[in-house]
């Protein structure tokens, strides 16, 4: 009998939690979690003993170092977790006859782009994040190139830390904020990632390469704090600044849309609206805070 496991890395993430949750409407699976305590990407021994004991017939591979500023100055340990281990994993699945889904960023190309970026133009990370996120999507597919890579970009989530809820607590601290909005993208719901994720490994079909994945809409940061703003009756002013007025230790891409008709083609993937996504966290973002 064929395996009927998924094994997901990096459990504790924002997508890791949204697979976590989404896991109970697909019940013909075996779902097998592990964050970076259990499972330590870069010691090919552990992982190595994980796969013997789960023959998984999948791996999401949700792990990465995501501290983008941070990285600047942890460049080592950036390109150890988000490049080399991921181009190990890629091999030990191959070996194992595992088939890995691997998710990567827009921070792969340099923002200089004026129309939505397709998967196979040309990659020039503007920060060493970005550049180590490269660095695993070129080394899954040159040790394993039927690797699934999705690229996404601005994820948020009920869970962990991002835009959407550092935004909320923001505007419930303060009477004005600024926000970049020459920073030009699109948000991703990690919900709406996680059951992309589940739609491409149900399909019943299997293309190797590069994957483009977010919600629909082109925003600024500065678009999706107001929407934030009005979703939540917010009465907190937002002052619009420019990215020089706002520097950061890494580079922001400035434009970062990304193009996903390969994926709507390939595996029917339908992205939903930003708006209509944004609503449903914060519906049950605020659910929960209510709850409290």
């Amino acid at each position: 009998m064929a395996s009927n496991k998924i094994l997901v890395t990096g459990s504790n993430g924002q997508l890791g939690n949204e697979l976590k949750e989404l896991s109970s409407a697909y019940p013909q699976f075996k779902f097998v979690f592990f964050g970076r305590e259990k499972l330590p990407l870069n010691d090919q021994a552990a992982v190595e003993k994980v796969f013997r004991e789960y023959e998984p017939a999948f791996l999401i591979n949700c792990a990465a170092y995501t501290a983008v500023d941070k990285a600047e100055s942890e460049k080592e340990q950036a390109e150890e977790i988000n490049g080399r281990a991921v181009g190990s994993l890629a091999a030990t699945c191959k070996s194992f006859g595992t088939k890995l889904i691997h998710i990567s960023t827009d921070y792969v190309f340099n923002g200089k782009a004026t129309s939505p970026l397709k998967e196979n133009d040309a990659v020039d990370p503007v920060n060493a994040y970005g550049a180590s996120k490269l660095l695993g999507e070129q080394l899954a597919l040159e040790n394993n190139p039927d690797t699934v890579i999705i690229r996404t970009s601005w994820v948020y989530s009920f869970y962990g830390k991002n835009f959407v809820k550092t935004m909320i607590r923001l505007m419930n601290e303060k009477e004005s904020i600024s926000v970049v909005s020459d920073q030009i993208g699109s948000p991703t719901y990690a919900a709406d990632l996680a059951e992309a994720i589940m739609n491409i490994i149900t399909s019943g079909k299997w293309e190797g390469g590069i994957y483009n994945f977010s919600n629909e809409g082109v925003i600024s940061w500065f678009d999706f704090a107001n929407e934030i703003k009005r979703l939540t009756g917010s009465s907190c002013i937002i002052n619009s600044v420019t990215t020089t007025q706002f520097p950061t230790p890494a580079k922001r891409p400035g434009y970062s849309v990304l193009d996903k008709s390969k994926i709507q083609q390939a595996y029917s993937v339908q992205p939903k609206d930003w708006k209509q996504s944004l609503k449903v966290c914060i519906i049950k973002l605020d659910a929960d805070a209510r709850q409290d």
